[in-house]
């Protein structure tokens, strides 16, 4: 677990040392950043920390947070915000990766040029066009998010986005902080080991507390109707 802690140490320093034109392409997406902390989130987006999700406790922390900004503290004015809400995932209590739902209504109609283009405008040209293909499954985030359409980035941090086509199209944009990614889908394999090997244990001492607290609720009526009760 230390081990694992002092690694996701340093790889966020790597990361966060980059070139100052490269972190301000692919490490900021708005007013957020790759490597920000819990706190620093929590004010920006209005969540308390008390929100905070947890995936994982060991070997390493693993946490998410979800804003709805339409809904939140910091609701943009005139109902025009493109973005339906964001999930912050924390490795250590440091930001790793950003997962952007765009609001339906605001992108019904664009095609996928269509919101390349507009990704393009902040993060410059993407990679050679991808060949379509699913996003590997995710230490935080199960569900499918779709078909990969285009990405930006280099080794230690990549923006991808994603279509997924259900009843209608919508529009995720994914920012990874690559390396501590990698940590955090170790230690999330880590951790379900260590879950299943204490499962039996953990069932054991549910159902032992069940059956105490059934016998206390039982002595507490037992002591309560025992004297006043009349045949």
């Amino acid at each position: 677990m230390t081990n694992l802690r002092f690694i996701g140490a340093c790889v966020f320093g790597l990361v966060l040392c980059g070139s100052a034109a490269a972190a301000q392409d692919f490490d900021r997406y708005r007013e957020f950043e790759l490597g920000s902390a819990v706190g620093a989130v929590s004010t920006l987006t209005g969540v308390a920390e008390s929100e905070l999700k947890p995936i994982h406790q060991r070997p390493a922390l693993i946490q998410e947070l979800t804003w709805r900004p339409r809904y939140g503290a910091r609701s943009p004015a005139g109902g025009t915000e493109s973005v339906e809400q964001i999930v912050f995932n924390f490795y250590d209590g440091r930001v790793f990766r950003l997962t952007v739902d765009y609001d339906r209504k605001q992108t019904e109609g664009l095609t996928d040029a269509d919101m390349i283009d507009a990704i393009s405008v902040v993060y410059g040209s993407p990679a050679k066009p991808v060949a379509p293909r699913r996003r590997q499954s995710a230490a935080t985030r199960d569900d499918d998010l779709g078909t990969r359409i285009a990405e930006w980035g280099d080794e230690s941090r990549s923006v991808a986005l994603y279509r997924r086509s259900t009843y209608a199209i919508n529009f995720t944009l994914v920012m990874t902080a690559e390396p501590v990614a990698a940590l955090a889908r170790t230690a999330a394999a880590r951790a379900e080991v260590l879950d299943a090997r204490e499962a039996p244990q953990r069932e054991a001492a549910r159902q032992k507390k069940e059956a105490d607290d059934r016998r206390a609720a039982e002595e507490k009526a037992r002591s309560t109707n025992k004297p006043t009760f009349r045949p």
